[in-house]
């Protein structure tokens, strides 16, 4: 058995792609990368994403609890920027210059003598499907209306799309929606017609601070490995990568990123599991309990006819 044959429901798996049965001629995976600590909120990403894929309009109610008005990923909403505010102490937190464009270092505020010695500070991430190496909701679609494309990444088709609705619990992150006009399923494809153009996705064209990267996963990688060290010589020790380990519960993400807090902070789960890993257990255990019921009920057979 190979190594891949072995991983087909979690673990490491290199090329999810050919597993899928595209040819090793297939174009490099690739993905997102989206270094939270450069996001400034500006919202172009949202309205990329929903100019370039004729999504509707999220309304300009604002949630009450910041200045998002978008809520959560949704069948309408690809791309969701949260919106964090902090309490922090600034005596126990350094300023530096996280390679913000356009800005330099601020100065340090005054700090009165006798006043409340916290601040705030405002944590933004740009949320996304993250095109999981194991995608549950792949695996339990009955029509193949979800499938894998050649570029590593979960698209649905709509045309295909039944309407079952089992994707969306068996997505760990909860991105997958049923959108009420059409009755199917929704969620980013990562811009599946403009990859096959050659162009990167829009909301990675529009972002201005190049927080949300796109490119090959494997170069991605790399060059969050190499800003989470830069942000830790700077002192931000609490800069830390989200998703991006294939040894992770579903074999690394697709789209992953760079947080400056613990995931749960930004409303992601801390240890996100691919929820039809224990299927194969599973069948096992059945089958093992329907053997035993079938030797029972044969025995019963057997010893009432003597």
């Amino acid at each position: 058995m190979s190594p891949d044959t072995e991983n087909r429901l979690s673990g490491p798996l290199p090329d999810p792609s050919q597993e899928a049965g595209y040819s090793p001629e297939h174009p490099q995976r690739s993905g997102f990368f989206t270094d939270t600590s450069v996001c400034i909120g500006c919202k172009a990403c949202e309205v990329a994403c929903k100019e370039w894929n004729l999504l509707p309009e999220d309304g300009l109610n604002l949630t009450g609890m910041s200045y998002d008005n978008t809520g959560d990923l949704g069948a309408d909403t690809w791309r969701h920027v949260a919106f964090v505010e902090q309490r922090i102490d600034p005596q126990t937190r350094s300023r530096v210059d996280i390679g913000m464009p356009g800005m330099g270092v601020p100065d340090a505020a005054p700090q009165e003598e006798g006043g409340d010695a916290t601040e705030i500070r405002w944590l933004m991430s740009s949320d996304v499907c993250k095109h999981c190496t194991h995608a549950a909701c792949l695996d339990v679609c009955p029509t193949g209306a979800l499938f894998r494309s050649e570029h590593g990444t979960v698209v649905v088709q709509d045309e295909v799309c039944n309407g079952c609705g089992y994707c969306v619990p068996a997505c760990p992150y909860g991105v997958i929606d049923m959108r009420p006009e059409t009755g199917g399923a929704s969620k980013c494809t990562l811009c599946q017609d403009r990859l096959g153009e050659g162009m990167p996705p829009a909301c990675a064209q529009a972002c201005p601070t190049e927080s949300i990267q796109y490119g090959p996963l494997d170069e991605l990688r790399e060059r969050a490995e190499q800003r989470v060290e830069q942000l830790h010589e700077q002192g931000i020790t609490e800069a830390r990568l989200y998703g991006h380990d294939p040894e992770d519960g579903v074999g690394g993400d697709g789209a992953f990123f760079l947080l400056l807090d613990e995931p749960e902070v930004y409303g992601l789960p801390p240890d996100p599991v691919v929820t039809t890993r224990d299927l194969p257990a599973m069948a096992k255990c059945a089958a093992a309990a329907a053997g035993a019921v079938a030797v029972t009920i044969a025995g019963c057979f057997l010893g009432g006819g003597r």
